[in-house]
């Protein structure tokens, strides 16, 4: 495998640039209570209109998610936002995310018509795992069993045997491990490290990476802990080993909300995009929620613990996709098929687990 495959690419560098430097303002500056209402409103009867369903991710700014909670939408992580898509009545769904949320949601309801904001959003796990480069890895270890991670392509997850979420892989790839089976693990390195860790599953890593969660240094989290002791730290597994070690939780955006109530902790340090802090905050309105640093002083920091491609998900781009319709996704139907059966092996497995619990 080629390292440069973890490369992004120039094109899609440009797109991060261009956004970095809004990342650090507040959209809500310029954006009045009686302004964002206003937006809400106009939305909210073009959702009617248009028989559409609003469905945002966890890591979209606070006003899309709260947008979306508003007009009977969900708020969730993209294996959670395309099942909720599927099972919505609307004909329309938008897909406030990235561009391979809206191509899961259209592989689970083919007959539907799937808007985004913009097409341009896409993730570094998504760009660094091509598939005709994948494929090639694939086939010279055809006795592996190929697992992807749900942060990839439709193409790649065609080439799958099966997709999991950072919330089932565990499970999934400790049942895999039991059969006796050897595992292709693709595109997170380090969510795939700490499985690995966790399961001793015979696997081999792609070597792809999240620049949110890559950006996360323990040292910066121990400087912290240093200065709220009493804190528990909360980290998604996309972080670097390190990262991981330091902290009192791991686990998906949605186990992280769920640890944040566990945990007895009055304040937590939080190593994820930030915009999990909305719905987190709500789960526990009487924690202090501390963001944890990134690369830290003098580094060139990539995400600054938000995702670039996720602050393009904006109130004006929702209303415009509603009025125009041009930003539609669509997937091959011989390819969505393919892409189906490794989603539908994990929505089996889940099921059965969660009426095991």
């Amino acid at each position: 495998m080629n390292n440069a495959t973890n490369l992004i690419a120039n094109d899609a560098k440009s797109i991060v640039q261009a956004h970095l430097d809004r990342l650090g303002e507040s959209k809500d500056s310029h954006l009045t209570e009686e302004v964002k209402q206003e937006k809400f409103a106009q939305i909210k009867a073009e959702l009617e209109k248009q028989n559409a369903v609003l469905v945002a991710h966890y890591y979209c700014d606070p006003e899309v998610q709260e947008l979306a909670e508003l007009t009977g939408g969900c708020v969730s992580d993209s294996l959670e936002m395309a099942r909720f898509g599927r099972d919505h009545p609307a004909k329309t769904l938008v897909v406030a995310g990235v561009k391979f949320m809206g191509e899961t949601s259209k592989i689970l309801s083919p007959e539907k018509t799937v808007l985004m904001p913009t097409l341009e959003a896409t993730c570094s796990l998504d760009l660094g795992c091509p598939v005709d480069e994948f494929t090639k890895f694939c086939d010279e270890h055809p006795d592996y069993t190929v697992v992807v991670y749900a942060n990839t392509s439709a193409a790649v997850k065609a080439r799958a045997d099966w997709v999991v979420t950072s919330s089932c892989a565990v499970e999934i790839i400790e049942h895999l491990d039991s059969l006796g089976e050897k595992i292709i693990w693709a595109p997170d390195q380090h969510l795939g490290r700490y499985i690995q860790k966790k399961t001793g599953a015979d696997m081999l890593l792609w070597d792809g990476s999240c620049i949110v969660h890559e950006e996360f240094r323990a040292r910066g989290i121990e400087t912290m802990k240093a200065l709220y002791p009493d804190a528990a730290v909360l980290v998604h597994p996309e972080s670097p080993e390190s990262v991981i070690e330091v902290a009192d939780a791991v686990g998906s955006t949605s186990q992280l909300i769920k640890a944040a109530e566990t945990l007895p902790h009055e304040r937590l340090i939080v190593a994820t995009d930030r915009g999990i802090f909305y719905k987190m905050q709500q789960a526990v309105p009487n924690k202090i929620l501390i963001e944890a640093p990134t690369a830290g002083e003098g580094a060139t920091c990539r995400s600054c613990a938000h995702c670039p491609w996720m602050a393009m998900n904006e109130l004006d781009g929702i209303l415009e996709v509603l009025q125009k319709k041009d930003q539609e996704i669509f997937v091959d139907s011989a390819l969505a098929t393919r892409a189906k059966l490794p989603l539908d092996r994990m929505l089996s497995f889940s099921a059965a687990l969660k009426q095991q619990n």
